[in-house]
C-alpha cells in the first residue's frame, strides 16, 4: 500500500485472493454454462463449449481489473463489481443447476420442474450468503451458523415467488409453438 492508499475502503484494494477469486467464479460460470448449452443448443460443438468455458475464465478477471481501475476514481466501483461477479455466478448456478436437473431426467414442466427450480433457486441464494459474507463484504467476524437462518428467513420469500413465477410461465401460460420446451424452462427461469 502506498501513501495515496491511507483512508481507502479496505474493498478498494485488488490483492491475489481477489483475482483468484474471481477466476474461481469464472471457471464455475464456464462449467455452469455447460449444461445450459446441452438444453438449449442441439448438437453442440467442442469448440462452442470450449469459447464459453476460457471466455468466462478470461473475462472474469479482466473485468476486476477494469473494476479495480475505475475504483481508483470511485472506490465504490470496485465491491460493486465483486457484488456483480457474486451475483452472476448466483444466476448461473441457478440456471445451470436447472439444466442439469432437466437434462438428466428430460423433465421440463410439471411438477418436477417446480421441485427443479426450487433446488436451483436454493442452491443460487446458498452461494450468494457465503460469497458475499466472506468476499464481498468481507463479514467474516460473526458466526455463518447463528447468520444462516436469518439470511434463509428473508430468502424465503424470494424463493416462493421466484419458484411460484417460474412455476405459473411454464406450467400456467401457453408455451408458443416455436419454443422448445427446454428453451420454455429457461424463460420461465428467467422471469422468476
Amino acid at each position: 500500500m502506498d501513501v495515496t492508499d491511507v483512508g481507502r475502503p479496505k474493498y478498494w484494494h485488488m490483492n491475489k485472493k481477489d483475482l483468484r477469486n474471481v477466476i474461481i467464479i469464472g471457471v464455475a460460470v464456464g462449467l455452469l454454462f455447460q449444461p445450459i448449452v446441452a438444453n438449449l443448443v442441439a448438437s453442440p460443438t467442442f469448440l462452442l463449449r470450449a469459447a464459453i468455458f476460457f471466455g468466462f475464465v478470461v473475462l472474469a478477471p479482466i473485468a476486476l481489473l477494469v473494476a479495480h481501475f475505475l475504483g481508483k476514481f470511485v472506490p465504490v466501483i470496485y465491491q460493486f463489481a465483486k457484488f456483480g461477479a457474486v451475483g452472476s455466478l448466483n444466476s448461473f448456478i441457478d440456471l445451470g443447476v436447472l439444466n442439469l436437473e432437466i437434462y438428466l431426467t428430460g423433465a421440463a414442466s410439471g411438477w418436477p420442474y417446480s421441485v427443479f427450480k426450487a433446488v436451483s433457486f436454493l442452491a443460487a441464494a446458498t452461494n450468494s450468503f457465503f460469497w458475499n459474507k466472506y468476499w464481498t463484504f468481507e463479514a467474516g467476524g460473526g458466526r455463518a451458523s447463528s447468520e444462516a437462518p436469518k439470511f434463509y428467513l428473508l430468502t424465503a420469500i424470494g424463493w416462493v415467488l421466484n419458484v411460484s413465477v417460474a412455476s405459473f410461465v411454464v406450467n400456467g401460460l401457453p408455451r408458443p409453438e416455436a419454443v422448445s420446451p427446454n428453451l420454455w424452462a429457461n424463460i420461465g427461469a428467467v422471469a422468476g
